[in-house]
């Protein structure tokens, strides 16, 4: 395009210099005319014009060279893409493949089979197959569930039931309403109004019937562990007033299948000593801190002991304890000081709910008999001192703890004032802290080896 604008205004200039020169030639022929001079002045413009043209696509086509070496190969640019579009191919098939239900099975229009058709709904048991044996199992869990829930609340009230006489007489509110249940295995009553007694909670811990899975999980277990009998436990937690005038010591009377696990449960038992006495039925140990509360204890434990022998209840006692400390080992001292007697009874089945009876009308007598005990001064100076050893231990754990934390508080402290340091300073600095910094865990490594 250039070498096309140049010959144009080559051949201008040549037309202009044969005009001038016959002009001069022969005066006597007349000039061009005005138009004719526009005329060429146009064709000239027209044919310099393009070379601006030919400028900006040149510059175009630089520019599109520059782009064209600077950008990637495009076969890798189409090899990428490429490689991309089929990653999100094969990700959306098995994504679809994924959430896609299996197609039914074909319909044989040969099917001979039982069939129950109801307007254009058509159902062929024969062939639905595994969906027989799913709502079997849905079935056996839900009639599980029923069944065992059920039971357990049937066993709860049955107990409560036949103990309510007995409640009625010794409280003025024997209860609070009805049967309270947490679940389908916990279930609660509350008693209030006697002399002696604050409050009395009843507590129903019951095997999770309703659960098959843990059902199956304590059958396992129990084969696996000889010593591991899951049972119906009800617990009569009686709290006693503040102003009971018995002396603080903690006692109990045993079965001898838990005296083992017992402590294990019940940290306020570690306090006492596992001994046997003629005065208890032979398959019972008592468990005391000093044999001055043994003594005493048995003097007013007859009503109780006599019902221990019956062989009725002997089947569902477990334990039967009067203590002045929580049942669980506490972590600070308290000031709150509560008196407990604990009775824990397996849950009998309905039909012998009322054979417990006895025993528990008995344990109102012993409560009320407590206030008569008479200790020797030495047994009480003893079990004061007792528990101030565990207050003082209790005492020095806090203080050990809160220095601890003062150390780490301090520690803490001043970690984070060198780091506000550090980074106050330079960079060289920080640089020459660093390298000494590993220079001396260098050394300090290399003095290990060496004393290895």
């Amino acid at each position: 395009m250039a070498c096309v604008c140049n010959r144009a205004r080559h051949e201008t200039a040549r037309r202009h210099e044969s005009e001038e020169f016959a002009g001069a030639g022969q005066e006597c022929e007349p000039r061009e005319t005005w138009s004719e001079v526009r005329t060429v002045t146009l064709v000239a413009r027209s044919m310099v014009t393009p070379s601006l043209e030919c400028v900006r696509k040149q510059h175009r086509h630089r520019t599109a060279t520059t782009a064209l070496r600077t950008a990637p190969p495009a076969s890798a640019v189409h090899a990428r893409a490429g490689e991309q579009k089929a990653m999100a191919s094969q990700f959306l098939n098995n994504l679809v493949q994924a959430i896609t239900p299996a197609p039914p099975p074909p319909l044989d229009y040969e099917y001979d089979g039982l069939e129950y058709s109801w307007k254009f709904f058509v159902f062929r048991p024969a062939l639905f197959k595994n969906e027989i044996f799913l709502l079997a199992a849905v079935i056996l869990y839900g009639a599980f569930f029923w069944f065992g829930s059920r039971t357990n609340q049937a066993r709860a009230k049955s107990w409560l039931n036949a103990h309510m006489v007995i409640f009625e007489k010794q409280f003025s509110r024997p209860t609070a309403g009805d049967l309270t249940a947490d679940g389908y295995s916990d279930f609660f009553n509350f008693s209030t109004g006697r002399r002696s007694v604050a409050l009395l909670h009843t507590v129903f811990t019951l095997r999770p019937r309703h659960d098959l899975l843990q059902v199956a999980y304590q059958v396992a277990w129990g084969l696996s562990d000889l010593l591991y009998a899951p049972k119906d436990d009800v617990t009569l937690d009686f709290k006693l007033h503040a102003t009971a005038a018995i002396p603080d010591f903690v006692w109990a009377l045993v079965v001898k299948g838990e005296a083992k696990s017992i402590k294990n449960e019940r940290w306020d038992l570690t306090f006492t000593k596992t001994s046997e006495n003629p005065q208890i039925p032979p398959n019972v140990v008592i468990m005391s801190e000093y044999a001055d509360v043994t003594e005493n204890m048995l003097k007013i434990a007859g009503p109780v002991l006599e019902a221990l022998k019956n062989p009725k209840i002997q089947p569902y006692f477990r334990s039967l304890s009067i203590t002045d400390q929580p049942r669980v080992r506490p972590g600070v001292i308290s000031t709150n000081k509560e008196k407990h007697v604990i009775l824990s009874l397996v849950v009998p089945p309905p039909s012998h709910a009322a054979d417990s009876a006895p025993l528990v009308s008995a344990v109102f007598g012993f409560i009320d008999a407590l206030e008569k005990l008479n200790l020797r001064p030495e047994t009480k100076t003893k079990l004061k001192r007792t528990r101030e050893d565990f207050f003082k231990t209790l005492k020095d754990e806090a203080e050990r703890e809160a220095r601890e934390e003062a150390a780490d508080a301090k520690l803490a402290a001043k970690r984070r004032a060198e780091e506000e340091r550090i980074a106050s300073l330079s960079a060289a600095e920080q640089q020459k802290l660093l390298e000494r910094d590993r220079k001396r865990s260098i050394r300090k490594t290399q003095g290990k080896v060496v004393k290895k």
